[in-house]
């Protein structure tokens, strides 16, 4: 058995760890509205990743590890922080500037498809018709809800149109860098010092960003805006993104993918209560169906059994 089917999705420490960051990172959609206003977007998304890196670069030598990184692997990380950390969430912060925190975070449960057909084409993972057929049930639930939105939000379809547009930007983006995560390089170095890095240059590249565009930096001096930034940056970041890399060393990406189905499901509860999300018969179809069809594309296969001669065996599929 191979070591990402070594533990069971349901064990306790695999459970605990995937628990702890879908409900994280559900709550984070909610956490960035309140980074917007005062504060350009660019700025905060720099401030979260400052915030970050320190923190990474601070576990890695409580840890012990050597901080460096050959060249080769340095220019991994730097391309590695543009995707991830720099366009990814810039265009992230942008869309919740247009549309609720709950579209976003059910656009981007799509993360799946892009990145199942970029690891086909450039780590040649299989592609089953099962993800296609749920990829593509998914897809019709999300536009569902895409057209009540475009229907009934208050800043009128134009808005709605743009933040879905900034959406799918980040998901491309972040698609990219979980490609960039599965690769030999990446995985011959320390996870640690790798985000910590990654973070760093992400850091640098939205800083020159916010600056060229919107000015020097600017700051919102209030508990509410500081403490958002420590929770995005400490707990959403620094803490999250550990733990969820090692959950899908423990049970594979496959399992660890049901992840991307729970939290939009977390992201609209935190949306209806802080920020009035109405519920139509159209938007609560179409996130059924947009769920089922990620849990059609990520489910596991059942076991299969095979006859030869008096004997049944039972041949287990392994975890994508």
């Amino acid at each position: 058995m191979s070591g990402a089917a070594a533990h069971s999705l349901l064990s306790p420490r695999v459970l605990i760890p995937f628990a702890l960051v879908t409900l994280i990172w559900g709550s984070t959609w909610i956490v960035i509205t309140g980074q917007l206003g005062i504060v350009p977007p660019s700025w905060s998304v720099t401030y979260r990743f400052a915030v970050a890196g320190l923190a990474m670069f601070a576990f890695a030598m409580i840890r012990g590890e050597r901080l460096g990184l050959e060249p080769r692997a340095m220019a991994f990380a730097v391309i590695l922080g543009a995707a991830q950390f720099a366009f990814n969430f810039n265009f992230v912060y942008r869309a919740e500037q247009h549309i609720t925190s709950g579209l976003v975070a059910v656009l981007f449960a799509l993360l799946i498809v892009p990145n199942t057909l970029l690891g086909r084409a450039f780590l040649k993972t299989p592609l089953e018709g099962r993800f296609l057929a749920g990829a593509g049930i998914a897809i019709v639930g999300v536009g569902m809800m895409i057209l009540h939105e475009y229907r009934a939000a208050a800043l009128g379809p134009a808005a709605v149109l743009t933040g879905t547009a900034f959406t799918l930007a980040g998901v491309m983006s972040a698609s990219v860098a979980n490609v960039m995560q599965g690769t030999g390089i990446a995985r011959a170095q320390s996870m640690t010092v790798m985000i910590a890095w990654a973070m760093l240059f992400g850091t640098l590249f939205d800083g020159c960003y916010a600056w060229i565009t919107t000015g020097p930096p600017v700051i919102e001096p209030t508990f509410a805006y500081l403490g958002g930034v420590l929770y995005l940056g400490v707990i959403a970041s620094a803490l999250a993104f550990p733990l969820y890399f090692n959950v899908i060393r423990a049970v594979g990406p496959g399992q660890a993918a049901w992840s991307s189905v729970l939290v939009p499901i977390i992201a609209m509860g935190f949306s209806t209560a802080f920020e009035g999300y109405r519920w139509s018969p159209l938007s609560i179809a179409g996130g059924v169906v947009a769920l089922v069809g990620l849990v059609i594309a990520v489910a596991k296969r059942p076991e299969r059994p095979t006859v030869s001669g008096n004997m049944v065996a039972v041949t287990v599929d392994r975890p994508e």
